[in-house]
């Protein structure tokens, strides 16, 4: 586990452990050892961090490209932040570089990491679960791993969108069981079959509302 999450875990985790304590369910579907994907819905920049805070085990993330090539000194910061706490860089606006990202995944699933997975691409506008992306669950294929849902309720309302301080609500964090993906993927249809049951198990821990449909993109 790289020493920056370490250091995070302890200082960020504890003080939203016991600032807002978040409500964990379903921690007995998180394996102990072995690679999984962690699918989750996303309605804040919060989700992150309350789910390494729920998690006992280092969980990888995404980060956009732009936090590993700024300039100047907060550029430097947002490097070493990003780097150590050991995320994988994504170009959004290059859909060749999103492939690449999700290949630098493998590894890290095949070696036993946790590596965690928004489907629906970006975060929701509207509060509402919106269609997700089969880049999970050709991913969870090419790795060997299951899928396992999670359901976050109350960070849109803790750290709403440009909000510049977080505020007290509850929060909920609900993993589902392991979705398996090995052998069962013959095609572009089984693909979107697994994809969308990962979408209707989250929808069942977290009651929103579904969206059949791709959520429009963010600027950020």
């Amino acid at each position: 586990m790289p020493l920056l999450y370490d250091v995070t875990k302890l200082t960020v985790g504890t003080a939203l452990r016991f600032g807002w304590r978040p409500r964990v369910e379903g921690l007995e579907h998180l394996p102990r050892h072995g690679g999984a994907i962690l699918a989750g819905n996303h309605l804040s920049v919060a989700d992150e961090l309350f789910l390494v805070t729920a998690t006992p085990r280092h969980v990888t993330f995404w980060a956009k490209v732009e936090y590993f090539n700024g300039r100047g000194p907060g550029g430097w910061l947002n490097r070493r932040i990003v780097a150590g706490m050991g995320a994988i860089p994504v170009d959004r606006a290059d859909g060749r570089a999103a492939l690449r990202a999700l290949d630098a995944a493998v590894p890290v699933l095949r070696g036993g990491g946790l590596v965690a997975v928004y489907p629906e691409g970006t975060r929701s506008p509207d509060g509402r679960l919106y269609r997700g992306r089969v880049g999970m669950t050709r991913l969870a294929r090419d790795a060997e791993v299951p899928i396992i849902p999670v359901g976050v309720t109350g960070t849109a309302e803790v750290l709403p969108v440009d909000a510049r301080l977080p505020r007290r609500h509850p929060i909920t964090l609900r993993f589902g069981p392991p979705i398996p993906v090995a052998d069962r993927i013959n095609g572009p249809r089984d693909i979107r079959t697994v994809t969308d049951e990962v979408m209707a198990a989250i929808q069942k821990l977290t009651g929103q509302e579904y969206v059949p449909r791709y959520a429009p993109a963010r600027e950020s």
